[in-house]
């Protein structure tokens, strides 16, 4: 049994290895065009025309291969399971980079960025400039058109493993939404086995050299060095904004392994625990010492470990998703 799962997360490394070197081999059907170009995406519905019956959006975040299409049915079949399905838009977006676009002849107007700098929120490298967190801010704002959507609710944030990390950075710089507000919709995060948090002080769970690991506190492991989109924001006002925003930490039970081939070993990362489940435990518990009247939830998935489908489709997943 370990032997084949060894062979799995050796075929795990090789196809992220390849994904990113050579580039991805499904490129979602859907384009969204912004300003900056148009962002690939996949969506269970035609959002183009008005959705009367749709009363909650789930945009859903892929990992580091960019499989944005897996998530989508993943997403879609949690959405049916809850039987929630008719009344839920799914939309997943794909953050491309150079070898996608080379490797498919996609058009020069679908945006792209390198490598994996979008799970950070940098910018797309072409054809113009938008960060990853801008990307999701106009799929938000276009949601919130009553025109298309007269009875939506609300929308979830989700996303896991690499898609984990962005949405948790997400919504700890994520800008305001007024007419979220104005029109009582609901803004949800769901942060799903993340390999690592944004942290709001220099202090760690976990012993270490500073001097080794001179980078441990800048972004997307701390406050140091913020990227673009949190230009006007100090530390002190995206903690405050980020701790009284709804978001909950679906964390599996198994994903414990410290030498998991996706699982970021960074100095800066393994300043935050050894494996995914206690880094995930860790952070929770430092934003409750920080806050003690903290609204975020913590959810385990028994008998799941890195795996983002088992882990939206389980009932600890359907109800995070869903509420």
């Amino acid at each position: 049994m370990n032997k084949r799962w060894g062979v799995l997360l050796g075929l795990l490394v090789c196809c992220s290895t390849l994904a990113a070197e050579h580039g991805v081999k499904e490129v979602s059907p859907d384009r969204f065009h912004l300003q900056a170009g148009d962002l690939s995406l996949g969506l269970s519905q035609d959002w183009r025309q008005p959705m009367p019956q749709v009363t909650r959006a789930l945009i859903i975040v892929h990992g580091r291969l960019r499989n944005a299409q897996t998530y989508l049915r993943s997403g879609v079949d949690a959405a049916r399971q809850a039987g929630v399905g008719a009344e839920t838009l799914v939309i997943a977006p794909q953050f491309l980079n150079q070898a996608d676009v080379k490797r498919n002849h996609l058009s020069d107007q679908v945006l792209r960025w390198h490598g994996n700098d979008w799970m950070g929120g940098a910018s797309s490298t072409g054809p113009g400039q938008i960060s990853s967190f801008g990307a999701l801010d106009q799929i938000i704002k276009h949601l919130s058109d009553r025109k298309l959507f007269p009875a939506l609710k609300q929308i979830v944030v989700a996303g896991h493993s690499g898609g984990g990390q962005v949405v948790q950075r997400f919504a700890l710089t994520g800008h305001a939404h007024p007419p979220l507000q104005t029109e009582g919709i609901s803004l949800r995060y769901v942060v799903a086995n993340p390999s690592s948090y944004a942290y709001f002080s220099p202090q760690r769970p976990v012993k270490f050299d500073a001097a080794r690991c001179p980078g441990f506190n800048d972004w997307k492991y701390g406050m140091q060095n913020l990227p673009d989109y949190a230009k006007g924001q100090g530390p002190q006002q995206l903690e405050q904004a980020y701790v009284s925003r709804d978001i909950t930490y679906l964390l599996g039970q198994q994903d414990t392994d410290p030498n998991h081939p996706a699982l970021d070993k960074s100095c800066e990362a393994e300043t935050q625990g050894a494996y995914r489940l206690i880094r995930g435990h860790n952070y929770f518990d430092y934003l409750k010492l920080r806050h003690p009247q903290l609204s975020h939830r913590l959810v385990e998935v028994p008998g799941v470990g890195h795996d983002g489908d088992r882990m939206f489709t389980s009932p600890q997943g359907q109800k995070a998703l869903f509420n």
